[in-house]
């Protein structure tokens, strides 16, 4: 079996993003249904539908316009790389092309903090971002939050939402939506 090269999903991101949500790179059920965190145990979508104040059981169109009322934008460090399988340990080194995140947090003038959804990606934000970012954006706040992954198993749901909750002063709630 050899490793493939997979590219992944297009930024969700308004001009009014707060904060911008960063996982590494889609894993295979994303890809394959072009949705982010598509993989029925992430627990993205329970996460930030309690922070955001929706209902997570929407369909995805309405899911992302819900993050993005409430200030989130969503996209991935890793825009194209080398890898066998899902998971983040699976990447080849060396492979991986940063999606041009500089550019797109320039363009963002109400951003007020970046959250890194995993190690993973925020090693990865560390490494091919954050060097290049501008003077400002360098002051930004970069969070590294626990992985939604259903892989991150030792992190329940309720202690996974306790540690995103630092995202709340970014957010503004929303109407629950049934």
């Amino acid at each position: 079996m050899t490793d493939s090269v997979v590219r992944g999903l297009p930024a969700q991101v308004n001009a009014d993003c707060r904060v911008l949500l960063l996982g590494s790179m889609p894993g295979i059920a994303s890809l394959q249904a072009a949705r982010y965190y598509a993989h029925p145990r992430n627990r993205f979508w329970p996460v930030m539908a309690t922070l955001g104040g929706f209902d997570p059981r929407q369909p995805y169109p309405q899911r992302l316009a819900a993050l993005q009322e409430c200030g989130a934008g969503l996209w991935d460090v890793i825009g194209q790389c080398q890898r066998r399988g899902s998971l983040d340990s699976a990447i080849v080194r060396g492979s991986e092309v940063a999606n041009p995140l500089p550019a797109l947090i320039a363009g963002l003038p109400q951003l007020r903090g970046i959250a890194c959804n995993g190690a993973s990606a925020a090693a990865a934000f560390k490494r091919f971002v954050q060097p290049l970012l501008c003077a400002h954006a360098q002051r930004l706040p970069v969070l590294a939050l626990p992985s939604t992954s259903p892989a991150n198993a030792a992190w329940s749901l309720p202690r996974l939402l306790q540690e995103w909750r630092r995202l709340e002063p970014w957010l503004a709630q929303q109407h629950v939506r049934r």
